[in-house]
């Protein structure tokens, strides 16, 4: 299973305890370790309780069991406040905005303290949530500098990579880690899912046999299993893995939602919601909960009901503002959006969606950032088809500005798809090629890039795109409002 939260892309695998690296170290002496002195980044604690926990923590992290991992970090910085790198792994793992807030700034306090290592792993979290993407970024690349042979980095760095839409240096890094322990489950897991995003399907399944071999008794393999299956469009074989995951673990609650996506995607909306509904009442917390309520109300768009939509989606957004979940409440309201008829009722959808993640100033910079070009996006899309370009061109400037100010790549796909919109509207076809090629994760914009390699006679690469667009098998507003209807123009392809 991948999942996203806090800006920060997470994927399940174990770390064996073992082999994780992570040592009392004295602070006066850590400050001075130096690149190649030891093969793994160390922990600053002088707590046996507290590194047991975070060590425990980091094994359920990798298992994705999200919640439990992050009330044993609660745990270790209760025995040890000082423990720089605990809170930054709840900063990066809650899904408490305000907890997320809380704990970024004691992860920054605590840093000093620790060793240069550590602090270049609270930097790279604590520097892109906060917006500073490009010293995210050199804080992270300085941290598998100095600690080249750290498998564990190496995956971490990599796993992220893969939620900014890295996936070829995410790839690199999986190959690297790969080269140190040929089999290290972490690797393995997300290395596959770089595969099938490049529909490399048969080498994403034999690393996936591989995965499960080597944790038979865990049931995110399976979990991951089910997910790369349904990627595939094998859907049988997908709800086969999903619940041996949870015959494993039936409180695996991931594949609880995986099984209602895959109904989702087969067309069968009424078993997806049952499906949806032992998620959401089993989900761990409110961050989740509201995320799978908003899958639920998908499956009503999917069957074109989009009065009970539009009731699923505004008592969500309701709910997230009374439990301050910003960020969720913008998503529910920018999915309204995505599917209404009348552009200026999507306008002010879009427009809620925004003030929305203005309410607190607990939700981090990533977040809303990321979140706002999506907004943006949409809003030149539909600002230009309802004719109302000062809005639209408007809009477009925001959004660059954005992207110019930022090397975060879900930014810049916004920006690239929201352009090539615009200049395929002005039929200027190889600008807005330019531009949709960099966004070829988005449904809107494969299907835009199919007609534009069709105006500019580029046929080989309409094929291909138009195959990557019908085989899209992901369970996002963007799909359900796109796919389906491109492969009802032409069953038999």
């Amino acid at each position: 299973m991948r999942r996203t939260l806090s800006g920060i892309t997470r994927s399940t695998r174990t770390l064996v305890l073992a082999s994780l690296g992570l040592c009392l170290a004295v602070p006066l002496y850590a400050h001075h370790v130096q690149k190649g002195a030891s093969t793994n980044l160390p922990v600053t604690t002088n707590s046996a309780k507290a590194r047991e926990l975070y060590q425990k923590g980091m094994v359920d992290y990798e298992n994705l069991y999200l919640e439990r991992c992050n009330d044993e970090w609660r745990a270790a910085v209760i025995d040890d406040p000082n423990l720089a790198v605990a809170w930054a792994w709840i900063a990066f793992n809650s899904g408490n905005p305000q907890e997320v807030s809380k704990a970024r700034a004691r992860a920054k306090e605590a840093a000093p303290k620790a060793t240069p290592g550590e602090q270049l792993m609270v930097a790279w979290i604590s520097k892109v949530q906060d917006g500073d993407f490009l010293g995210g970024i050199t804080a992270m690349n300085d941290m598998l500098e100095m600690y080249p042979k750290d498998k564990h980095l190496l995956y971490l760095a990599g796993n992220w990579l893969m939620g900014e839409n890295g996936n070829d240096q995410a790839q690199r890094l999986f190959e690297k880690a790969l080269a140190i322990d040929k089999n290290f489950p972490a690797a393995l897991n997300d290395l596959a899912y770089v595969q099938a995003r490049n529909r490399q399907f048969d080498k994403a399944f034999a690393a996936m046999d591989r995965y499960v071999v080597l944790l038979p008794k865990e049931p995110n393999p399976q979990d991951s299993y089910g997910e790369l299956l349904r990627m595939a469009g094998n859907f049988q074989g997908s709800l086969q893995h999903y619940r041996a995951a949870l015959k494993i673990d039936p409180d695996f609650v991931t594949s609880q939602l995986g099984l209602g996506d895959t109904y989702a995607l087969m067309g069968n909306q009424e078993q997806a919601r049952a499906e949806y509904d032992k998620a959401i009442r089993f989900a761990h917390n409110e961050a989740d909960r509201l995320t799978y309520s908003m899958q639920k109300a998908m499956t009503y768009v999917r069957d074109s009901n989009f009065a009970e939509a539009d009731k699923e989606y505004q008592e969500i957004a309701e709910t997230a503002h009374s439990k301050e979940q910003d960020l969720q409440e913008a998503q529910a309201l920018r999915a309204m959006a995505e599917y209404q008829a009348d552009d200026n009722v999507a306008l002010k959808h879009l427009k809620l969606a925004e003030e929305s993640l203005a309410h607190r100033s607990t939700i981090s910079t990533s977040d809303r950032d990321e979140e706002t070009s999506r907004v943006l996006r949409n809003r030149v899309v539909r600002a230009a088809h309802a004719g109302n370009q000062p809005l639209a061109e408007k809009s477009l400037h925001d959004l660059e500005a954005l992207a110019n100010g930022s090397r975060n790549r879900v930014i810049q796909n916004s920006w690239h798809g929201a352009a090539g919109t615009l200049l395929m509207d002005q039929k200027k076809y190889q600008d807005a090629i330019a531009h949709l090629e960099e966004d070829q994760d988005n449904p809107f914009t494969l299907e835009l890039l199919v007609q534009a390699y069709y105006q500019d006679l580029q046929t080989e690469k309409l094929h291909e795109v138009e195959a990557r667009l019908r085989g899209t098998n992901v369970p996002t507003i963007e799909q359900a409002l796109v796919v389906p209807g491109v492969r009802a123009k032409r069953p038999n392809m």
